[in-house]
């Protein structure tokens, strides 16, 4: 089952989707993304964090989409989106781009569950911050360029900060933290910053 309303989508907490383009259990993105998260709930904002690994789907083809429509867990991720007013995004850089698993997950839920559905709706005015990790020494800095363009063209808000942690595979503590306080504090604020940005926008 789906809907197009945005349900709770102006309630008092601002609603957070949060997520990480990668499926590798010990991703660092993934432990990134979980700092941020941190962030935001220190800053009053209702989060849901997902994996991807959790909501595995084929690579996109019409061909699947014409026969069988949108795979369940296509509908059930654009459910997630309408729901949430602000993503919480960390990428990996896969060859100075985008990871396939989060390109191909944008992909299927930008298609249309049926013809009512107006195109692109769970993108349409979200809010957006990005950050990146990688064991190279721009950080997956280069991934980020896209990302941004892309919600950008599918009528999302991309804020302007965002952060990227070079030499990540010595950058985490064995709890998750980052080992430099100044880059902790960062992503947190990233976190916090969105929170703020939407808190703002509802006054």
């Amino acid at each position: 089952m789906y809907t197009s309303e945005k349900e709770d989508i102006m309630s008092e907490k601002p609603k957070i989707l949060a997520f990480a383009g990668s499926l590798r259990q010990e991703s660092f993105n993934k432990k990134l993304v979980k700092i941020a998260v941190k962030g935001a709930q220190e800053a009053g904002g209702d989060v849901t964090y997902i994996d991807l690994r959790d909501y595995p789907l084929p690579v996109y083809d019409q061909e699947i989409e014409d026969k069988e429509g949108l795979p369940p867990n296509a509908i059930k991720i654009k459910e997630l989106m309408w729901q949430h007013e602000g993503f919480l995004i960390s990428c990996p850089e896969y060859n100075s781009s985008l990871s396939a698993v989060f390109k191909n997950t944008i992909d299927w839920a930008s298609r249309q569950v049926n013809q009512e559905e107006v195109y692109l709706s769970c993108f349409i005015d979200k809010v957006v911050a990005l950050m990146s990790a990688s064991p190279g020494g721009l950080g997956g800095l280069r991934g980020l360029v896209h990302a941004r363009a892309m919600f950008g063209n599918i009528y999302s808000l991309v804020l302007p900060k965002q952060k990227s942690i070079s030499q990540a595979d010595k950058a985490f503590t064995p709890e998750g933290n980052l080992k430099d306080a100044k880059q902790h504090e960062e992503i947190l604020n990233l976190g916090k910053g969105l929170v703020e940005f939407l808190q703002k926008r509802k006054s």
